[in-house]
């Protein structure tokens, strides 16, 4: 107790002296002098872990060396650079908040924001040196991380959008309840038929994949396809025209008489009416006179009372044939290259709906051509 009592006076008075390997050694030197149990209690005296100080008494006693030639521990780094350099975050902030940085003469734009640029414009216009790293680090520590625009504005909306979705719903079940047969219609993305990348995968064998040109120049195609989609909702059945020229008003309304003609007098035989449900742009547009010529040769020619319902601008993910039809028919050809006319009907022809899809046939001679207003 009294050596104990000893040391903790000793400690007292010249830790504040010493560093950390002084102190480890001055502890362990103690210790061997006090013998047994002198580890222990120098570990209470000091505070110090009996660990640190049993190290310090092996070094003791393997014989010290000059502190120039042991690595001792570094010592606390530079504070960081915005501490040392406070005007540097509201340089860099002036370069990537949204509403400063609004000159649209200035060579920084929103697409090219990486963290190199930045380093390069607080060189070039404020005079401040910064390694990418440094600003990525600003950045972060500020609340910034890499983002992507996301889809969400769908731009101005009439006050009255979804008083028409349910004007439109109401219609639909009205005339499904009455036997009234409801389409829904719409073109689907052109696709260039050739021997073309097509996106997405499917299985072949390893090391065998499907060759197909480098390039996806128009000018090398055979032509390009035009599905145009008539989807029932009452039966849930699809039908698909092809077109090979243009997406006209008039392809739109000759498809719908096909579909007549083909499918709906056979499935709808006291049919006087037809309710369809189309987007307010494309080819069956609401503003299109061509579009509405076509209805009402249609309405002559099958004696036929036509109504049409367009859904609000914007909205075109709303229609049924988007996700009821056309959804399965890119599901079915990804990764599938489109080489002719007659693969495009084929695939269109496989889709998988809850009941078959039907298609226009394409002869093998001469493939039927859209009619042009």
């Amino acid at each position: 107790m009294v050596a104990e009592k000893s040391v903790g006076q000793k400690w007292r008075l010249l830790k504040a002296t010493m560093d950390e390997r002084s102190r480890r050694l001055w502890a362990g030197a103690e210790a061997d002098v006090i013998g047994y149990g002198g580890v222990a209690a120098v570990a209470r005296a000091t505070g110090m872990a009996i660990s640190t100080v049993r190290k310090g008494r092996d070094e003791a006693r393997a014989g010290a060396v000059p502190a120039d030639v042991v690595k001792v521990r570094r010592s606390p780094g530079k504070r960081p650079y915005e501490v040392e350099h406070p005007d540097v975050w509201p340089a860099l902030e002036k370069l990537v908040d949204p509403v400063t940085r609004g000159d649209p003469e200035s060579p920084l734009r929103w697409t090219c924001k990486s963290t190199s640029v930045l380093a390069a414009e607080m060189l070039a216009q404020h005079g401040i040196r910064l390694s990418d790293k440094t600003v990525a680090k600003l950045l972060r520590d500020h609340g910034y991380s890499l983002q992507a625009p996301n889809k969400s504005v769908e731009g101005a909306q009439h006050p009255d959008r979804n008083a028409q979705f349910e004007h439109i719903n109401a219609k639909t079940q009205d005339c499904v309840e009455r036997g009234i047969p409801v389409i829904s219609v719409d073109t689907k993305k052109k696709e260039l038929v050739g021997n073309f990348k097509n996106g997405g995968s499917e299985w072949q064998p390893a090391g065998e994949p499907d060759l197909v040109d480098v390039h996806d120049f128009p000018g090398d195609a055979v032509g390009k396809a035009i599905p145009y989609g008539i989807y029932d909702v009452a039966s849930n059945d699809g039908f698909v025209s092809v077109g090979v020229d243009h997406d006209t008003p008039v392809f739109a309304a000759t498809s719908i008489e096909a579909w007549w003609k083909q499918v709906g007098e056979k499935r709808y035989p006291k049919a006087r009416k037809l309710f369809i449900s189309a987007d307010a742009g494309g080819s069956n547009s609401y503003r299109s006179h061509v579009w509405k010529q076509q209805l009402q040769r249609i309405a002559d020619s099958l004696d036929l009372t036509v109504s049409v319902s367009h859904f609000p601008p914007g909205t075109s993910k709303w229609n049924k044939v988007e996700h009821r039809l056309f959804s399965f028919i890119s599901i079915n050809w990804r990764g599938r290259p489109l080489r002719s006319y007659e693969t495009v009907i084929a695939v269109v022809s496989s889709c998988a709906l809850a009941s078959t899809v039907a298609a226009t046939r394409l002869a093998r001679r001469s493939p039927p051509r859209s009619s042009a207003s």
